[in-house]
């Protein structure tokens, strides 16, 4: 994957990792689910050492780290993941 390609999908990423921070936190007030969604998908990625940057062909210095941010995009829903991957294996 080229760099553009690379950078397009890090944007992408980035986006999908910001809209699901704000559903954390509505109207004034932290949404439990919300959390509670998130907490267990970082923990499953985590101890299943899964990194959506592995797709990307992107390494970090620290794993957890890739692994942490796909666990907070999975824990978007399977919908919202399956359209990111769509998009990541037509690049």
């Amino acid at each position: 994957m080229d760099i553009l390609a690379k950078c397009i999908m890090l944007a992408l990423i980035g986006e999908a990792i910001v809209e699901n921070i704000k559903i954390i936190y509505k109207s004034g007030k932290f949404e439990i689910d919300a959390i509670v969604a998130l907490v267990i998908c970082c923990l499953i990625t985590v101890a299943t050492q899964s990194s959506i940057f592995d797709l990307l062909e992107m390494n970090f210095f620290i794993p957890v780290i890739g692994q942490l941010l796909t666990g907070i995009l999975i824990s978007r829903g399977a919908g919202a993941f399956h359209d990111l991957l769509k998009t990541l294996q037509s690049k």
